[in-house]
């Protein structure tokens, strides 16, 4: 009697169901559309909250700067555009034994004078890299050990960045400044090296700007 009972009820119900009229039937369909679409809704604001929740918690990134102490990079390629410099082709020893001129530039990543200091190196490389050696080395790089000799870069480092170290074909220094040393003074020091005209009877050279951070040297209208 109870199954009877249930498969009245269940024949019923479909009865029920068909008699009713369409409108009905799409209205209930209409409404699990809408409830659909507000899940849909829902889902949808919270990962938008989440996303901007993500860029509100994790820090921006770093952008290059000159006017900071902050790592951004190899700063000859990122500043001065000349990644050729690093790492250097010889060492400071070669170089001293194959009697050519060389320029020690002692510099760090992380320091806004070393970055401001690159595009200057780079420069005097357009002039002088054909006939003269240069060596950058970054000061984390020197071995740690008590004495030098007078052949390794370490036995010319005092301990500031950038320090620039020139030195003539018998291995002498010839200039050892620290901080941002001018073009001029260092160009000045390989004219005489290599025996050229001083600066005042030369040909007047005018700094030309290439981008944001370098500029170059041109002979002047």
């Amino acid at each position: 009697m109870m199954s009877f009972n249930f498969s009245l009820s269940a024949f019923l119900g479909t009865v029920q169901s068909r008699l009713q009229p369409s409108w009905a039937r799409n209205l209930r369909v209409g409404q699990r559309i809408g409830l659909f679409q507000k899940r849909s809704w829902q889902q949808l604001i919270c990962f938008t909250v989440a996303t901007i929740a993500c860029f509100l918690v994790i820090p921006p990134p770093a952008w290059a700067s000159l006017t900071d102490d902050r790592y951004d990079g190899e700063i000859f390629a990122l500043y001065a555009g000349n990644g050729s410099l690093v790492p250097p082709k010889v060492k400071l020893a070669d170089s001293i034994q194959q009697g050519k001129p060389a320029i020690l530039v002692f510099y760090i990543d992380d320091s806004r004078d070393c970055k401001q200091f690159s595009s200057v190196v780079s420069q005097l490389q357009a002039n002088y890299g054909r006939v003269a050696n240069f060596l950058p080395v970054r000061v984390d790089s020197l071995p740690i050990q008590a004495d030098y000799e007078p052949t390794e870069a370490g036995y010319y480092y005092r301990g500031y960045v950038p320090q620039t170290v020139v030195f003539d074909q018998k291995g002498q220094v010839k200039l050892d400044e620290i901080g941002q040393v001018s073009f001029e003074a260092i160009d000045d020091s390989f004219r005489q090296i290599f025996d050229l005209l001083p600066r005042a009877e030369s040909l007047e050279l005018k700094r030309r700007k290439v981008n944001e951070v370098s500029t170059e040297l041109v002979p002047q209208p």
